[in-house]
């Protein structure tokens, strides 16, 4: 199959064992740069024409070792070992495939991209340097769920339409592909440059005003709330963080000592001073034995989508897999802990967070790990569904697909799973 613009590829074998490092390397450098977290993406090499490495299913990028790596086959994804290589090694061996000048690619859930992935809207008229590294458009791949053909076919047919260096997959994140690690983490990084300033336009189009930044938007869209005919405003109060310890909890606002809360009755047994959120944690803590760890975040995006007042739903995948197909909100208050303390427990239910009105969101789990994981989904989801404001018509993902997603994420990723 033929490219417009692909410069033929030079025969390149690279060492096994070299290609593994490299791998290695990159994902401690996207890791830093924040264009992957924990275990999500997955990231390959090229060794041969026949042949590519890729990071396994499920396992941290800052604790991989090169026999951590896997050898994976283009022509039938067949590998040795009993290392599980990543659930998308097919997008990674179609890119080999459609582009044979490319020999590195990264499969990230950057945050910019994931918010332009929910529209299903290419971007095009790519100016400047960002056009020099991703060509003068990114096309967006249709949607599939995690690990499936159909996934796999909606990024070839992105690419077979487009000479760009990335594509954007919807509902989900991006696919960025180098003549080497360099070039693929330069495509990524531009990627972000160039959804930021698409979803920005969007802004000052529909506002009115000059907006540029991610900043300008949360600020708009908040105003939108706020200024709306039903919008109530809520107490404010300082978010805590807490952990449940034995028959007590610790809770605290940051840089102040924790108090020391007996969960069975509530009443302070140590430790500094009550906050005012202590009585939310308590009832989330009576009502749920399996949580031993809460965090409470008001990330801009977070309280933006607090002020709606509403449920979120997921309009990306990995919101899905963490959180379910809904994430309530409730509104607690300070003067009346008790009563509003149980409609947040009850809003909550089974699941791993709730929004709390003007407030952020608290996200739950078993330890601080996973509590942070849930968190990081959360600001990414807020953001996210702070861009989709912008649009009239984008849908969340179906209620089917949410709770599959979920269901095969406890079984298979979930670090409860087995235990």
């Amino acid at each position: 199959m033929a490219f417009l613009n692909q410069t033929p590829r030079k025969e390149i074998i690279m060492n096994i064992l070299e290609a593994k490092e490299l791998v290695i390397k990159a994902g401690h450098e996207l890791l830093a740069a924040g264009l992957i977290v924990r275990t999500w993406g997955n990231i390959s090499c090229r060794v041969n024409d026949k042949q590519f490495v890729i990071t396994p299913s499920g396992m941290a990028y800052d604790v991989l070792t090169p026999d951590d790596i896997v050898l994976v086959n283009i022509a039938d994804l067949s590998y040795e070992g009993d290392v599980k290589p990543s659930s998308e090694k097919g997008i990674h061996a179609s890119c080999y495939e459609l582009r044979p000048n490319i020999n590195f690619v990264i499969h990230t859930h950057q945050k910019n991209a994931s918010v332009v992935s929910t529209l299903g809207l290419d971007i095009n008229n790519i100016d400047g340097e960002d056009a020099e590294i991703l060509g003068t458009d990114v096309p967006c791949a249709s949607y599939g769920l995690p690990g499936q053909p159909k996934l796999r076919q909606g990024v070839i047919g992105a690419l077979e339409r487009s000479t760009s260096k990335a594509a954007i997959m919807k509902h989900h994140g991006a696919v960025c592909l180098g003549e080497s690690y360099e070039d693929a983490f330069a495509v990524a990084n531009a990627l972000e440059r160039v959804c930021e300033k698409f979803i920005a336009a969007r802004c000052a189009e529909v506002s009115g005003k000059a907006v540029d930044t991610f900043s300008g938007v949360v600020d708009y869209v908040t105003d939108v709330f706020k200024s709306g005919n039903k919008y109530k405003a809520a107490k404010e109060f300082a978010p805590c963080d807490s952990e449940r310890k034995g028959n007590c909890f610790f809770v605290g606002e940051e840089g102040k000592q924790a108090a020391i809360i007996d969960t069975k009755s509530g009443a302070w047994v140590g430790g500094g001073e009550i906050p005012d959120s202590a009585d939310m944690h308590w009832a989330i803590y009576k009502k749920r034995e399996d949580v031993k760890f809460i965090r409470h975040t008001k990330n801009d995006f977070v309280v933006a989508m607090s002020r709606k007042g509403k449920t979120m739903k997921p309009l990306l995948d990995d919101f899905a897999q963490l959180c379910g197909p809904v994430v309530k909100c409730a509104t607690f208050n300070p003067g009346n802990t008790l009563k509003t303390s149980k409609k947040v427990a009850k809003a909550l239910g089974n699941k791993n967070a709730v929004l709390v009105k003007d407030n952020g969101a608290v996200c739950v789990a078993g330890n601080q790990y996973d509590a942070e994981a849930v968190e990081l989904v959360m600001e990414k989801a807020a953001k996210t569904a702070v861009g989709a404001e912008l649009y009239a018509d984008v849908k969340p993902l179906s209620a089917l697909d949410s709770n599959l997603m979920r269901i095969i994420y406890k079984l298979k990723y979930s670090k409860k799973a087995g235990k």
